[in-house]
Parts: C-alpha cells; sequence; structure tokens
C-alpha cells in the first residue's frame, strides 16, 4: 500500500515519467542529452533551474530536481524502450527495402487508406511519399549510370565475353550506386523513413506479434508505479509513440491497475501526447485492437489526456482528434483534450527561419526548448510543481482542430 499523496490541489513534489519514444533505433541515451541540453535552455529562458543525474538499474532513465514557480520538486523519469525492435525491424538489405517499399505502398492504395490520409493532412501524407520518392529516384539514377556504362562498353565490341562483361560491370556499379545512397541514409533518411511506414503497414495496422510482449512490460512498469508515493505518474508517447501509450493505458485500465483516488491513496494519472500519427495506423483495416483502445480510453474518468501537436510539424496529424478522425468516438468522449504548440508563435521568427525547412527535427521540437515560450513547456510538464491537468485545466480544444471522421474502416476488436 502506498502512503497518502498531498491533497489535490497542493503542488507536486514527486513525479514519475515514462517516456515512450516513436519508431527510432537510436539508443535511449540520446533523449537523456537531449533532455539535458534542452532543459538547460529553457531554464536560462523561463528562470528556472533544472538538475539531471543518472538512474541507475536495469532500466535507463534519469532524475530531475527542479526549482520551478518556488517549488522543489523531483522527477524520475525512464525511457520505455522498444529501440531493439526497431533495429531488428530496420535490418534489410536494399533489395528488401524496395520490397517493402512496393508491399507498403500497395496496402496504402488498395485498402484506401492513403486516400482517406489525404482528407486529413497532407503533409504526414507526404512525408510518408517523401521516402518512396527519394529510394525511387536512388534507383533510377543507379539504372540511369548503369545504363550509361553498360553502353559505353557494349559499344566497343560484339563479342560475347564484351556483352558479358558490359553487364557484370554495369550491375555493379548499380549495386554499388545503391549502397553509397544507403550508407549516406543520415542525410536523406529515406531508408529509415521506409522502415517506419512499413512496420506498421506489413500488418495492415494489426499489432506486430514482437510488440505485444514488450507492451505488457510497459504495463506492468506502469501499474507498479501506480501503486508508489508520486503524486503524479505521466505517460509521454512521442510521434508512433503516442499509439503505443493507448494501447498500454488501455490495457492497463481494463486490467483494474489504476488505484481509486477516492481513497486518497494514489497517484494523479496523467497522458501526453506528442506529434502524434494515430491515423497512419488506425485507418489502416486490421488496426481494430487500436480503433478498440482509442474508443475506450477517450472515454475514461482515470486519466487526464493532453494531445499536442503544431501545423509547423509536417510529421504528424497536426490538430486532428485521434479518435474522431478515426470514426470511433463515442457519445461520451472526454479526451483528448487536443492544442497546439504553435511553433510559429512560441518560437522566435530567427529560430523558426532555421528549423521550418528541417522536417525531422521540428517533428523532435515539443521535447526542446522554446525561445518564446506559451503554454506549452516540456521541462514544466515534467518536471514542474502542476500536474499535467491542473497545468492545462481552463484550457479549451484548438478550435482549428480537425473532428470530422475520415476512416473506411471502423470496425473494432471485441
Amino acid at each position: 500500500m502506498t502512503q497518502m499523496n498531498s491533497a489535490d490541489n497542493d503542488p507536486v513534489k514527486r513525479r514519475r515519467v515514462f517516456y515512450i519514444p516513436g519508431y527510432d533505433p537510436i539508443p535511449p541515451r540520446r533523449y537523456r542529452e537531449l533532455y539535458r541540453k534542452e532543459g538547460a535552455k529553457q531554464s536560462e529562458i523561463s528562470d528556472y533551474d533544472l538538475t539531471l543525474k543518472p538512474k541507475s538499474g536495469a532500466r535507463f532513465g534519469w532524475s530531475v530536481d527542479a526549482q520551478i514557480d518556488g517549488v522543489e520538486t523531483h522527477s524520475e523519469i525512464d525511457v520505455l524502450v522498444w529501440s531493439d525492435i526497431v533495429q531488428s525491424s530496420m535490418d534489410a538489405g536494399i533489395f528488401q527495402t524496395y520490397w517493402i517499399l512496393i508491399r507498403t505502398a500497395w496496402i496504402y492504395i488498395s485498402t484506401g487508406a492513403l486516400g482517406a490520409l489525404m482528407k486529413l493532412r497532407r503533409g504526414p501524407v507526404l512525408a510518408a511519399l517523401y521516402p518512396v520518392l527519394i529510394l525511387l529516384v536512388q534507383l533510377l539514377i543507379a539504372l540511369g549510370l548503369g545504363w550509361g556504362l553498360f553502353a559505353l562498353l557494349s559499344g566497343l565490341s560484339d563479342g560475347i565475353l564484351i556483352q558479358a562483361g558490359a553487364t557484370i560491370a554495369s550491375a555493379a556499379l548499380i549495386y554499388g550506386v545503391l549502397r553509397w545512397f544507403k550508407r549516406k541514409d543520415g542525410k536523406f533518411f529515406a531508408y529509415y523513413l521506409m522502415h517506419d511506414y512499413g512496420y506498421s503497414a506489413r500488418w495492415r495496422g494489426a499489432e506486430p506479434p514482437e510488440l505485444i510482449a514488450r507492451l505488457k512490460e510497459f504495463q506492468d512498469d506502469i501499474a507498479e508505479a501506480l501503486t508508489q508515493d508520486w503524486d503524479e505518474v505521466l505517460i509521454v508517447g512521442h510521434s508512433s509513440g503516442a499509439h503505443l501509450g493507448v494501447s498500454v493505458l488501455a490495457d492497463l485500465i481494463r486490467a483494474g491497475q489504476v488505484p481509486e483516488r477516492d481513497t486518497g491513496y494514489a497517484p494523479k494519472l496523467s497522458f501526453l501526447t506528442l506529434g502524434q500519427v494515430v491515423p497512419m495506423v488506425s485507418f489502416l483495416p486490421e488496426a481494430k485492437i487500436l480503433r478498440r483502445d482509442l474508443a475506450y480510453l477517450c472515454a475514461r474518468d482515470e486519466l487526464f489526456w493532453l494531445d499536442v501537436t503544431a501545423p509547423g510539424d509536417p510529421c504528424s496529424f497536426a490538430l486532428c482528434d485521434p479518435i474522431k478522425v478515426t470514426g470511433v468516438a463515442p457519445d461520451d468522449q472526454k479526451w483528448p483534450l487536443v492544442i497546439s504548440a504553435v511553433f510559429t508563435q512560441a518560437l522566435s521568427p530567427e529560430l523558426w527561419g532555421t528549423l521550418k525547412r528541417r522536417f525531422f527535427r521540428l517533428h523532435f521540437q515539443y521535447l526542446c526548448a522554446f525561445d518564446r515560450p506559451l503554454s506549452y513547456d516540456y521541462f514544466k510538464i515534467t518536471a514542474g510543481p502542476q500536474t499535467l491537468a491542473e497545468r492545462f485545466q481552463d484550457h479549451v480544444p484548438t478550435p482549428s482542430r480537425i473532428d470530422t471522421p475520415a476512416n473506411t474502416y471502423t470496425e473494432m476488436a471485441l
């Protein structure tokens, strides 16, 4: 049994944060370094103090001691890691990647999901088409160079050996050019993004088998924290980590693992989704479990759910209510509260000018410092003296949000 928490209107002194990354093969220490670097910037801008310390133990994370708005708080932040699964799914050669391209494009086009997604936001759909276009351009360049070499060598003679040698040389050049592009993918992100979109599409929206056991581990970790002496347990889902968080929390509540707060012994449960891409999965025909979890979670009293996106982030479905656009909103829907991070206002013209064409970087801006901060401040949310509900209790949904159903598939799992 936990110790009794402070009253609901008292400041948060102890918080547990679980961060669920998106489809990212990079080790989780990246997120600690990002938090350290950007937190220092935001502290200087907003005049508060953050002190980070590494955590010991099997799970990767860090602790934060903060003094914000005159209140001292302690937060323990854990990364719920699935980067090993991402790395495994990306372990594909050049030709297998082109097969994934064909398969993914066919699934989104043949099911009508691509057309339905275009009715919402063109930005994330164009972002999804970007790796397809870049990979095809790379292939055309390689084929063009290979054909040029073949024409040059085969023109030397009509002999069989010359022709065979020209064919082998041109094939080697084509493969070499494609390998060069793959090695340079840190600049293009074509292979990375292709595997990202192909991961969910492979199962037509169903949960990948290797993820099911990992999500159960996440659920158990959060359930354990809810039995401990914390004022708030906050789950943060970024990008595709948002829809993973939906399923984890839905299972958590269905299993009765959220203690009732009317006894006065339970932490507040909060859910923050950032830069969500839920429709990319929920619009696929076999995403029946996700659609069920969306419909269930959005009506629960056990949590407060805030969804933050920004039209300036072309990789997210900005200001789209993920439940309504998926077409599974119940009559008693409560969540999420959909607001904008308004990049164009919270970032100075100078900083916005340097970032607005760096699309991948903008997708991570939610985790970074704003030099003209407004209501959204990632570091105040994760280390400040207010719960998520208290901080945003007076906010109203962004008027320009998209809440018109657009999904062809609304069947849900039982």
